[in-house]
């Protein structure tokens, strides 16, 4: 695994650059402290699976770097870790195609539960910048923050939708959330956004606990699986 990382206070950047390590001890973890070093390492290294990134840094406006970065590496999930706590910034950030956004008064244990996310094709918001926020998408995700509180996991697998149900079969053949987007025609953020709410739902970390679980419970078959 291969992961770029940035933030202009050194501190933090060190700290992240720990917490990752521990995490993937054999990922190669690229360094840097502003935007315009990671538009020069981008340019000539296109292999990342994962970015984060601080939001207001050097080098360039968030906006505009942002839609050059995921410009750059369409492919790559990026991860917005900043002190900014806005909803609207939050809902622009993965409008321009960040797949994460998380406090950095996050802990380790919740930076690494938003990297495993993202990772398995979902998108990560805090609970907290989901309340009160009229966007379907969002509204989607805050649905399933709010019954997943008190629910067992049978009960939270009932209020899959029938297209979450359709994106878990997918998953189950092994495809991709850009080539389930192309086969139900969505976007690949409403795919993510499904993704995310049938992990949550179903309790588990990645795609394959989700196989695993939904089979368990009856929504997957023999004919489901690649």
């Amino acid at each position: 695994m291969k992961i770029l990382i940035a933030d202009d206070h050194e501190l933090f950047l060190k700290g992240l650059e720990m917490v990752l390590s521990d995490f993937s001890p054999q990922a190669e973890i690229v360094k840097a402290e502003n935007y315009s070093d990671i538009l020069t390492i981008i340019e000539k290294q296109k292999d990342f699976n994962l970015l984060l990134t601080d939001l207001a840094m050097p080098g360039a406006h968030w906006l505009e770097a942002l839609k050059e970065i995921h410009a750059q590496l369409p492919d790559t999930p990026i991860i917005i870790l900043s002190a900014v706590f806005d909803r609207e910034i939050v809902q622009k950030t993965i409008e321009l195609g960040a797949a994460g956004y998380i406090p950095k008064t996050s802990s380790n244990a919740v930076i690494l539960s938003a990297v495993n996310l993202v990772l398995s094709g979902g998108v990560y918001i805090p609970a907290e910048l989901l309340k009160g926020t009229s966007q379907n998408e969002f509204d989607m995700l805050k649905q399933v923050e709010d019954f997943s509180a008190s629910q067992d996991l049978k009960e939270k697998a009932k209020i899959l939708t029938a297209r979450q149900i359709e994106v878990l079969r997918l998953i189950a053949k092994g495809e991709s959330n850009k080539q389930i987007a192309y086969e139900l025609g969505l976007s690949e953020g409403t795919v993510k956004l499904h993704v995310t709410a049938i992990l949550k739902l179903l309790n588990v970390y990645n795609r394959t606990g989700a196989v695993a679980a939904a089979t368990q419970l009856g929504l997957l078959n023999k004919d489901d699986k690649n």
